[in-house]
């Protein structure tokens, strides 16, 4: 069992940055894949990106060279730090952890922990 928290939304203008973490509970951090989903209003939720318990990365095409995954098993953290935003990155964003140490695929069906979400606002 695993619970999320996650923070560091806000708004901002085109062009901008922001970095979202995600605080989870538990010692067994390590031992699970994570990933960042989002969604926007009307939209279906999607991947963003996921990161494996060796580090292995994997990101949508449409943040990649924006958006870096990151996490601090130390600090039981998982982070997303996201560049040059634009106004199609608005939605809410959630923290997921998979029982998968390897191979999540940017699917939902993957990951059976979720947080609460952050909203990310990117305004022109």
């Amino acid at each position: 069992q695993v619970e999320l928290v996650e923070s560091g939304g806000g708004s901002v203008q085109a062009g901008g940055s922001l970095k979202l973490s995600c605080a989870a509970s538990g010692r067994t951090f390590r031992s699970y894949s994570m990933g960042w989903f989002r969604q926007a209003p009307g939209k279906e939720r999607e991947g963003v990106a996921t990161i494996d318990i060796y580090g292995t990365t994997s990101y949508a095409d449409s943040v990649k060279g924006r958006f870096t995954i990151s996490r601090d098993n130390a600090k039981n953290t998982l982070y997303l730090q996201m560049n040059t935003l634009k106004p199609e990155d608005t939605a809410m964003y959630y923290c997921a952890a998979s029982t998968l140490r390897w191979g999540t695929r940017l699917d939902s069906r993957d990951f059976g922990y979720w947080g609460q979400g952050t909203q990310v606002t990117v305004s022109t």
